[in-house]
Order: structure tokens, then C-alpha cells, then sequence
């Protein structure tokens, strides 16, 4: 069975091709496709998804079709998160796609976005573990938490990549009162998981954020899932990669790190931000990376639906 997920974020939409393994709940990745639309550009709780925005999703979701045609999937899963909860034309839209397309979207609820992205990201580790998962996403940033197979703390805060540089950062590169006005807010909304009793065995981080600072980390000139799955992001190595976004400008950022910041150039350094306040508050040295997430998590939870092992 091949099975098609795409995950329609506020910044990035990925589609996940994947074929299970003799019918049952295992599967394997066949293609992995990013695209970044930055579908929640300007948007705020309650506004609309811009005409712009509609028709970037569109053109995207027309060519994922083509691809998941060529491959002959049995299935498509499709997930949206913070930017359509939050769009007052969400629904209309969903509406739409399935009215044009014949596609059914999906938009899931924070709780549900930290369930999917946890069995994602956790799908490459034993099952007997206990695992944070650090999600940090356009527009929201999640943390889950499960003790072996049970997911004991999920929670949605809303500060995310895009949403946070948009409400912050109005000079280029933010002035230091900015950077400082944005770290004092995230660390409010994040200061009750210093009162988490949590023990995980594995930290993983996922999403654009991490992946990006593991590429600059290991000094890629091109995105490499292999090189970059189940590698470490250290809380002094971020510290040193912060203190440098801080100071250039986005365009600089571009012309420095090339392809593997493409789409996140003007967002990355609160993304980077974010996940080291998070790292800080915990005392974590360490967190591991993963390009796994809702994508993934969307797929071992169809297959779990409809198949045992």
C-alpha cells in the first residue's frame, strides 16, 4: 500500500510518500517534498487567509497531485494546523479544496497536531522510552511528552517562526530591544515547564528550525536528510549560531547559508530562539534532531487505524 500525507503548516507545506511493509503498520519513506508558501503571511486570529496565499496553496497542492498520481497512492492524508485554526475563512477553504480538487483537508486541533507530530518523530525510537518532542512550527510551538507509549503532557503555545517575527522583528536585523522584548515574551508563555516534572530519555526537536541549525551545524551547502536525522544540537553550539543570526540581515543569512535556509532566512533566528529558551528553561544540553513529524505521525496513525501487526 503507498500512502500520501501532506502537512499543510504555516509556513511550509511537505508531502510524505510512503509504502507500508507487507500490509502492515510499518512503513518506509519513498519521497520526502518541501515547499515553502508561507500560507499564514500576515495572518492573525480571526483575519483571512490572504487571495495570494489561496492561490500559492493551490498551485502546490496541483502539483503534489501529479506527483501522488505518478505514484499511484492508495491513500492521501492531509493536515492543517495553526493557520487555518486560527483564519476566519479556514473552513471555506477546506471547503473549496474538496469542492475543486476532490481533496478532504483536514484541520486538526492543537492536541491532535502534538499527538501526530510525537508519533513522528518518535517512530525511529524504542517504543519503551520516554521522550519530549519539541515542535516548533510557523505559527504555534508544541511540546509533548510521553512516558513509554502514553503521551502524559501536550500543550500548544502560540509563538511560532513566522508569527513571532512578525509581531517582533521590524527592523532588519532586529534591534536588540526587539530581541529582547520577544525573548522576555516567549519565556513567559513557556515558564510552566520549568514546574514539569519530565525524565525523557530522548529529546527531539523537529520541524524547520532545528533541521536548518543541524545543516549549519555540520557546514552543508545542501539540505541532507541522512546527515541530519538523529544528529545533536548542543545548547552552547546554539548559543554561538544565535549570536551570529542576531546580527546579520536576512538577505545576509541568505547569501551566507544558501539553499538550506531558503524560505526561513528572515525567520530562522527566532526559531532558534524559541528552541533554545525552551532548551534553557529545562536545563537540556543536548536535543536531537529529526525531520520527522505530523507527516510522518499522520501516517503510522492511519496505519494503526487499519492494520495489525
Amino acid at each position: 500500500m503507498t500512502i500520501a500525507s501532506i502537512d499543510i503548516g504555516t509556513n511550509t507545506m511537505l508531502l510524505l510518500i510512503a509504502e507500508t511493509e507487507n500490509s502492515s503498520s510499518k512503513f518506509k519513506s519513498v519521497l520526502n517534498l518541501q515547499r515553502i508558501p508561507r500560507i499564514g503571511k500576515g495572518l492573525v486570529p480571526g483575519s483571512e487567509i490572504s487571495e495570494e496565499k489561496i492561490n500559492d496553496l493551490y498551485n502546490i497542492l496541483n502539483e503534489y497531485i501529479q506527483i501522488i498520481s505518478r505514484y499511484k497512492c492508495d491513500a492521501v492524508l492531509l493536515n492543517a494546523t495553526n493557520a487555518f485554526r486560527i483564519a476566519s475563512n479556514g473552513m471555506q477553504i477546506v471547503k473549496d479544496v474538496k469542492d475543486k480538487l476532490d481533496l478532504e483537508i483536514k484541520i486538526i486541533t492543537g492536541k491532535e497536531e502534538a499527538n501526530l507530530s510525537y508519533l513522528g518523530a518518535t517512530s525511529s525510537f524504542k517504543t519503551n522510552s520516554n521522550n519530549l518532542v519539541i515542535d516548533i512550527g510557523g505559527g504555534s510551538t508544541e511540546l509533548i511528552y510521553g512516558a513509554r507509549d502514553k503521551i502524559e503532557f501536550v500543550h500548544s503555545y502560540q509563538v511560532g517562526v513566522v508569527s513571532g517575527t512578525e509581531k517582533f522583528y521590524k527592523n532588519n536585523p532586529p534591534l536588540f530591544s526587539e530581541q529582547k522584548n520577544f525573548i522576555n515574551y516567549v519565556e513567559e508563555l513557556l515558564k510552566e515547564i520549568t514546574s514539569k516534572n519530565f525524565n525523557p530519555e530522548n529529546v527531539i526537536a523537529i520541524a524547520g528550525t532545528p533541521t536548518t541549525l543541524a545543516c549549519i551545524n555540520k557546514k552543508l551547502t545542501e539540505y541532507d536528510e541522512s546527515l541530519i536525522e538523529g544528529s545533536f544540537l548542543k545548547y552552547d553550539e546554539m548559543e554561538d549560531i544565535i549570536k551570529e543570526l542576531s546580527t546579520l540581515t536576512s538577505g545576509e543569512i541568505k547569501r551566507k547559508y544558501k539553499s538550506i535556509v531558503n524560505g526561513r532566512e528572515d525567520v530562522l533566528l527566532a526559531g532558534s530562539q524559541i528552541l533554545h529558551i525552551i532548551m534553557r528553561l529545562l536545563n537540556l544540553n543536548k536535543v536531537t534532531v529529526s525531520a520527522r513529524g505530523i507527516r510522518y505521525g499522520a501516517i503510522a496513525d492511519f496505519l494503526s487505524k487499519n492494520f495489525k501487526d
